[in-house]
C-alpha cells in the first residue's frame, strides 16, 4: 500500500513562491507517475503536473507552465513541486497522487492520495 505525505504549503503573497513534497513509502510497482492536483474551495479537483518514475517525462497544466516546475529525488523517494509567480488563483489544498504505469491526465484513474496541503496566495 503506497503511503503519500505532502509539506510545504502555506500562505503567501502573490509573486512569491512555495515548494511542496511528496514523500512515498510503500511503493511496489516498477513503472508509475506521479502527480499533483489542486482543488479550490467549491471547484473540482483539477491537474496540475505530472512526473515518470524515472523523471525523464513531466506534463503540466497549461495554467502554471513556466511558473511550477515538478521534480523527484528517488534517493529520498520524494516528489517536489516547485511554484513561483504565485497567483490567488493557484490558491487550493494541493494533493499528491500516484498510479502505476502510464501517465493520465484524470484524477480518477489515480489510486493512492496524499492528505493534501493547503496552499493561499494573497493579492
Amino acid at each position: 500500500q503506497v503511503q503519500l505525505v505532502e509539506s510545504g504549503g502555506g500562505f503567501v503573497q502573490a509573486g512569491g513562491s512555495l515548494r511542496l513534497s511528496c514523500a512515498a513509502s510503500g511503493r511496489t510497482f516498477r513503472s508509475y507517475v506521479t502527480a499533483w492536483f489542486r482543488q479550490a474551495a467549491g471547484k473540482e479537483r483539477e491537474f496540475v503536473a505530472a512526473i515518470s518514475e524515472n523523471g525523464g517525462k513531466t506534463y503540466y497544466t497549461s495554467s502554471v507552465k513556466g511558473r511550477f516546475t515538478i521534480s523527484r529525488d528517488n534517493a529520498k523517494n520524494t516528489v517536489y513541486l516547485q511554484m513561483n509567480s504565485l497567483k490567488p488563483e493557484d490558491t487550493a489544498v494541493y494533493y499528491c497522487a500516484e498510479k502505476e504505469g502510464s501517465y493520465r491526465y484524470a484524477y480518477t484513474t489515480y489510486d493512492y492520495w496524499g492528505q493534501g496541503t493547503q496552499v493561499t496566495v494573497s493579492s
